[in-house]
Formats: C-alpha cells, structure tokens, sequence
C-alpha cells in the first residue's frame, strides 16, 4: 500500500526525504516529483527494484529507456563517456532543467546496462527531486508516469496518483499538481545536437 507524503519544494522536509531515500536504498519505488511531469523512479543499484520498474512499464530491463536522475553534472564522468566542451557548456547552459540529454555511456553503468551504448540524463529544476538523489547518495532510475487517457496522457494529481498506483509503489511524494508536459529530448551523442522529441524546455539550446 502506497504511503502518500506531502512534501513543499520551497522547503523540502530533510527528515521525511531521508525516510524515503533510505526506504529506496531498500528496493522502494517513490513516485516524485519533477520541474516537467511526476516521476515513478527507483535506486539505480538495485536491481530487484530496477526490475520492478522495468516490469510496471512492460519492457524488459536490458531494452529499457529509463533516464537518469542526477542531483547536478559533478557525477556525469561516473556514468557518461568522455564529451567534448562544446556538448558539456550545452548541459551548463540548460541543467537544472526539463531537459532529457542522451550521452555516451561508458562502463560504469549497472550490470543490466551494460549493454547500453547511451544514457539519458536528467538534472530536473526541482529541490524535492535533487535533495532525494543527494540522500540516496547516488542517481535514481527515472521513467514518467502515464494515463491511459491519451489527452490526459500525464498524470498530474497525487491523490489521484496514489488512487491508481497505490498497489504498485511504496511512495506518493506529493508536492502539489504536476505538469502534463514532459522534458524535451536532445541526443548530443553525434556532432550536431538532434531533438529525439519538444517538450518543456526550449529547443534553442
């Protein structure tokens, strides 16, 4: 049964964030919130959780496209093959934002993603997001959660959330309504930037 807790970015409450992150260390599921749409994530270094994950969305975990919740761009060099500066002041112009970023993955990344070639990062413009990860002491594994109404298409109220996942996770952060926009998705693995998909964030980078 889900535990929905009511959390206020302004002044994220350290205590009940630190419950959760070490609830999540455990193999917890939250679903949190982010600067775009809210976020079903896990620790990214458990793998019963990653599978919990992966299993929630139908995909197996090997082929899943989950991105990486980072608390800043400090740890990028554990997980993200070496970038050019051209492609790191386009991550230091746009982060903290709702911005997706696909970079080379190198061979830090967990066993299951190994096989991986790339990586989605995230730095998202939200304390409660970014306090979880620095608790956590490593990224969270990050996928958006969806309605099945298509022009809903995003969940963004946490009763409601918790009304329908409350079987399925173990935390409802809840932090207000959501937004029903979801990050914009750049590949800067090749020369030139490529947009995978508009969202939040400008395409101008």
């Amino acid at each position: 049964m889900a535990e929905l807790v009511k959390i206020y970015e302004d002044n994220p409450n350290q205590k009940e964030l630190a419950r959760i992150a070490k609830a999540m260390k455990n193999g917890a599921l939250v679903i949190y919130p982010t600067d775009t749409v809210y976020g079903l994530g896990c620790d990214i270094t458990n793998k019963t959780a990653l599978e919990k994950v992966a299993r929630i969305k139908g995909v197996k975990l090997e082929k899943a496209n989950f991105s990486f919740i980072c608390e800043d761009l400090s740890n990028l060099s554990d997980y993200v093959s070496q970038i050019d500066s051209n492609t790191f002041k386009i991550l230091k112009r746009n982060l903290p934002g709702p911005y997706t970023f696909i970079l080379p993955g190198n061979n830090n990344l967990p066993t299951v993603f190994k096989k991986k070639k790339t990586v989605g990062i995230r730095v998202p413009d939200n304390k409660i997001a970014t306090e979880l990860v620095r608790l956590l002491g490593n990224p969270i594994i990050s996928t958006s959660i969806k309605d099945e109404d298509e022009v809903i298409e995003y969940t963004t109220d946490p009763s409601l959330i918790v009304e329908k996942w409350e079987h399925l996770v173990d935390y409802v952060i809840d932090a207000g309504y959501g937004g029903n926009v979801g990050s914009t998705i750049i590949d800067l693995t090749g020369d030139e930037p490529v947009l995978i998909r508009e969202g939040k964030g400008s395409t101008e980078l």
